[in-house]
């Protein structure tokens, strides 16, 4: 330990450090270059060759070029997301979620109604989306 001073070992930690913070700005951009939906075949071709031969030109580059426009693209996902999953979960509401097994048909209309009322209580679904799968369930 005695060859090795203290300073040298916050050093090391700083390197390491930003050594992870680089691979992971530049996942970032390889991931933003891909998911550009206004750029054509060639421009995604160009930028990740230009980002992977020229690491620390092609980034700053590219940040400079496009990184004012990353933040719509991550919000634009996010929304599909968000979208999907909404989607997804009006979908198994009006299947009526699956039901648990067993149990009689009585109890497991019951645990259908309670999470459908769970859903719209939690905004998950509307009022005019509860009738409809209440009424689907009730039929």
């Amino acid at each position: 330990m005695d060859d090795y001073p203290l300073l040298n070992i916050f050093w090391t930690m700083l390197e390491l450090f930003v050594f992870i913070l680089w691979f992971f700005l530049l996942f970032k951009i390889i991931t933003d270059i891909f998911r550009s939906k206004d750029m054509g075949g060639w421009g995604k071709a160009g930028w990740t060759i230009f980002v992977i031969l020229l690491p620390l030109i092609g980034v700053l580059v590219y940040l400079i070029a496009r990184g004012g426009s990353m933040a719509q693209r991550d919000l634009e996902q996010a929304q599909r997301t968000d979208e999907a999953f909404q989607a997804y979960i009006r979908r198994a509401a009006a299947e009526g979620g699956g039901g648990g097994g067993g149990g009689g048909t009585a109890q497991s209309h019951a645990d259908q109604l309670a999470r459908l009322a769970d859903l719209k209580t939690s905004g998950a679904i509307s009022e005019e989306e509860f009738q409809k799968a209440k009424a689907k369930l009730l039929a």
